[in-house]
């Protein structure tokens, strides 16, 4: 987004009208969810008037809505530096540090909104939310330097000791068990299951904590970037974001087809937060997974199903964007955090056109599939990334692992700051360095909302792919997905939002930040 620099904050009668009339015009943009536009009208507005700190703070809504919170951080400052007894200035701006990981910072904004607004109950209880947050985050911390038993130890003890068993009276799809009595899934339990969902139901505790424990399984046995051979005659279909949208994600998958050993599926992040149904989304995914040693169960999908981890595929985000929250209502607060982050999707057969196109070293194209894209340094290799040690830790903010899930595309060329306040933003220049070492074709990530559900962008060498249309019931846009097939070719396949149930976005996540987004 352009920025447009503030010499002065004096401005004249002519300049403060045109900027009056480029705010109603930016508010009417804003309600009708064109938030793009309603930014560049604030910016134009800002040009004309730079001392007006209500031009600040709605800009700051607008970029939050964009998912820019970085930005959207600076914007609420300068809209308290005008005016330091702008409440709704500091209460954006501690929301901009709740999306940022950085919950501390938010405590100091909201107490001083409450001693603005001492009446206002609402931001009384996002403090007091906020500051459990923050003891909450040191206790979990100081748990970790104990030591304490993983979930799916927990998960397995409270098994074994006969306490999660399935309801008698429950008479929904029902996990079949071999000889020895291990559960087994089957497609036609999936497909019962996703009747189930759709019906609106929920799995009982033990088929939920089954289903992900054997996930789990699977997933630790993968390295940090998992190799994807394309054989003739098989295809890949590469998925974007979902975030909890489950009636997209089923018809997604009417388009795709279920996974099988000619057609491959990659969800490459973020199939949790922002919409209402993630348990549904996330367990259908795993259930597709592989068939595994476990003693628990027996699995599907040995080696058609991928899953990449996003960057909300992580604890700080899910306490944030509602996944927590619909957990815990539905089955539980435990979550498992071992996804891969990166796939290389590697075709077998030589492409039928290879000028001007980076190549393996085996001289076949291949794509490395990341949740956010590259890193904050040239001479990064798949070694390196293939040996990051992931296995129940989060991401941080910064750091290879961080910078795989968090940044994103920029125009100009080298590195530069992240709109979004975490990671850093990558330029074409930095793409095709790190594709010629590497040997790489092309980049595929997701991450960003693309109104055409995906962007090629870097002089084609990386490609945004969004699968989540109509993002949080007001983004307007497509969702898309890219098929390859053996020799490498790409094929991209939009499609549009589906009706669902009357049920809001992020509706278990209580206080001010669902509001916000919506």
């Amino acid at each position: 987004m352009v920025q447009i620099e503030i010499s002065s904050t004096r401005s004249s009668e002519k300049d403060k009208q045109e900027a009056t009339r480029l705010k109603a015009e930016a508010n009417k943009a804003f309600t009708s969810h064109d938030f793009l536009r309603a930014a560049q009208l604030y910016s134009e507005a800002i040009s004309h008037n730079p001392g007006d700190p209500t031009l600040f703070c709605n800009r700051a809504y607008t970029r939050i809505k964009l998912e820019e919170h970085g930005y959207a951080l600076h914007d609420a400052s300068r809209a308290i530096e005008l005016n330091p007894k702008y409440a709704k200035a500091y209460y954006r701006r501690a929301m901009c540090h709740i999306q940022i990981l950085k919950p501390q910072l938010a405590v100091a904004d909201l107490k001083k909104v409450v001693a603005l607004e001492p009446q206002n109950a609402q931001v009384r209880k996002e403090l007091d939310s906020t500051q459990k947050l923050v003891r909450k985050i040191e206790f979990e911390k100081a748990i970790e330097m104990e030591e304490e038993k993983s979930a799916v130890e927990r998960c397995l003890e409270i098994i074994a000791e006969g306490s999660c068993e399935v309801d008698k009276n429950y008479e929904g799809p029902k996990l079949a068990t071999t000889d020895d009595g291990k559960y087994k899934i089957t497609i036609e339990f999936i497909r019962s299951m996703i009747q189930w969902f759709k019906d609106g139901k929920t799995l009982p505790r033990r088929y939920a904590w089954e289903i992900v424990i054997g996930a789990h399984d699977q997933f630790v046995k993968e390295e940090s970037l998992v190799p994807v051979n394309i054989d003739k005659d098989v295809t890949i279909d590469v998925i974007g974001d979902v975030h909890g949208q489950f009636y997209d994600v089923l018809h997604l998958l009417s388009l795709t087809g279920e996974p099988s050993e000619k057609h491959l599926l990659l969800m490459n992040g973020d199939l949790v937060d922002r919409g209402s149904w993630s348990i549904e989304v996330i367990l259908t995914a795993f259930a597709f997974k592989c068939k595994s040693s476990l003693p628990l169960l027996v699995w599907l999908y040995p080696k058609n199903m991928f899953i990449n981890r996003g960057n909300h595929e992580a604890k700080e985000m899910n306490r944030t964007y509602g996944f927590e929250g619909e957990a815990k209502h539905k089955h539980g607060e435990q979550t498992y955090k071992v996804l891969p982050l990166a796939t290389l999707v590697g075709a077998t057969c030589p492409p039928a056109e290879k000028q001007n196109v980076i190549l393996s070293p085996d001289g076949v194209k291949r794509y490395f599939v990341t949740h956010g894209g590259l890193f904050s340094k040239d001479g990064v290799t798949l070694d390196e990334i293939r040996a990051i040690k992931r296995i129940g830790r989060q991401p941080g903010t910064e750091g290879l692992m961080c910078e795989l899930l968090w940044t994103d595309p920029q125009e100009s060329p080298g590195w530069g700051p992240s709109k979004r306040g975490v990671g850093i933003a990558f330029g074409p220049d930095v793409t095709r360095r790190w594709c010629e070492l590497n040997g790489v074709t092309s980049i595929l990530r997701s991450h960003e909302v693309r109104q055409d559900g995906y962007a090629i962008e870097h002089d084609g060498l990386c490609t945004t792919v969004f699968s989540a249309p109509n993002y949080v019931d007001q983004g307007g846009n497509k969702g898309a997905f890219i098929r390859i097939d053996a020799e490498g070719t790409q094929q991209y396949i939009q499609f549009e939002a589906q009706p669902h149930p009357n049920v809001r976005p992020m509706a278990y996540q209580a206080g001010g930040l669902a509001s916000l987004m919506m």
